[in-house]
């Protein structure tokens, strides 16, 4: 049986002395263990520090100093590189000038999923190009310049006979398509069309419609890849060595026919010249789109107000453009426009608002009126025709 506690007994243990009417008490003892105090416990473990001094004096030693803490720069990744042994896939770029085009990368992106790790990649283009290596092309092959498809084919033939890879991937367009099928039909291999996916899933593309996709686990001896569907990868540079190769030259002529200017609807034109809600002379723009060959577009305002065709409109709403460059007049850049244009290679602005959207978008941008610009460059148009 326990006791019950009597807590004024307990209570009148703990007083104190004192001569005053009201008593006290002293209940820290109560627990017997010392009742703590915060404030001494920090002020025990608190270590003062001697102020800090600067000896201005040793200027050799600040700068070491501050060379030892500046930032070391990242090293860049190795060059991959693969014995002719392990080349696995042959890409085969279409006709072009200057630099890699997008197709020409999404090309070499998908021959590396196609090729693995380990295996190399082969490319073969008509013009020297500096950036293929990066791009993800072991070994590169210039061909004999040649826009014929019977030249090609039997520049082809001649390729696939010196470099005998297991697989060769072309571009689904006219000229890479055209190709793909007739070595197809002269060695009757297997052909996969339009791929849009490589991956875990092999190679899947679409049907008419988009309802039921196609798969196809291995790679076929030749496919082509479907535009604007494989994305980039950022790998480790590959070695991109260019190989000699004895290839025939080309026999057969090619004309070039060039179209009338402006005669070229927006999403297939290379040039584009835009007019915005800055503009207020719009024969003053034809005539300036006209002379410099480039299609005439113009944003949604411009549209709506009738002052353009509704066929003329870029952005999300209208003409979504792939142009190598786009002149801008007058267009301030809304979301939806800079959606339509997000394509382009070369975008130039003029605006007189320095910080529009359309200005950040350029690589090239005039902060100035579009009237004297547009006169400006009417002027130089028709100096420079013969």
């Amino acid at each position: 049986m326990r006791l019950r506690r009597d807590p004024r007994l307990e209570r009148s243990a703990h007083l104190l002395p004192s001569s005053g009417a009201r008593p006290r008490y002293d209940l820290t003892q109560r627990s017997g263990r010392p009742r703590r105090d915060p404030r001494q416990e920090a002020a025990s473990q608190t270590v003062r520090l001697a102020p800090l001094r600067i000896d201005r004096t040793q200027h050799v030693s600040l700068l070491a100093s501050a060379a030892q803490a500046a930032p070391i720069p990242e090293s860049k990744p190795a060059v991959v590189r693969v014995e002719d042994t392990a080349l696995r896939v042959l890409v085969i770029a279409d006709p072009g000038k200057g630099s890699l085009t997008p197709m020409d990368r999404q090309l070499l992106a998908a021959a590396r999923v196609a090729a693995g790790a380990s295996g190399g990649v082969v490319l073969a283009v008509d013009r020297e190009v500096d950036d293929a290596g990066s791009a993800g092309a072991d070994r590169i092959v210039i061909l004999p310049e040649s826009a014929h498809p019977a030249d090609r084919f039997e520049t082809a033939l001649a390729l696939r006979t010196a470099i005998p890879l297991a697989h060769m991937m072309l571009p689904e367009t006219p000229a890479g398509g055209d190709l793909g099928r007739r070595l197809a039909a002269r060695f009757g291999w297997a052909l996969f069309s339009g791929v849009e996916q490589i991956g875990a899933r092999g190679l899947v593309r679409a049907v008419r419609g988009r309802k039921v996709d196609q798969e196809q686990a291995e790679c076929p001896e030749i496919l082509t890849l479907a535009p604007d569907m494989v994305p980039l990868r950022s790998d480790a540079p590959r070695e991109g060595r260019i190989v000699s190769l004895d290839l025939p030259r080309a026999k057969r002529a090619v004309e070039r026919v060039r179209p009338a200017r402006g005669s070229l609807p927006l999403a297939d034109s290379d040039f584009v010249v835009s007019a915005g809600n800055g503009i207020r002379d719009f024969d003053l723009f034809r005539s300036v789109a006209a002379a410099l060959s480039g299609t005439p577009g113009a944003s949604r305002v411009v549209c709506d107000s009738g002052d353009m065709p509704r066929a003329a409109q870029v952005g999300a709403s209208g003409t979504v453009l792939a142009a190598d460059c786009y002149l801008a007049l007058g267009i301030a850049g809304a979301p939806q426009h800079l959606q339509g244009i997000a394509g382009c290679r070369h975008v130039i602005a003029v605006n007189t608002d320095l910080h529009a959207a359309m200005v950040e978008r350029a690589e090239l941008a005039i902060v100035a009126d579009a009237q004297p610009v547009m006169e400006a460059l009417l002027r130089l148009a028709q100096e420079k025709q013969p």
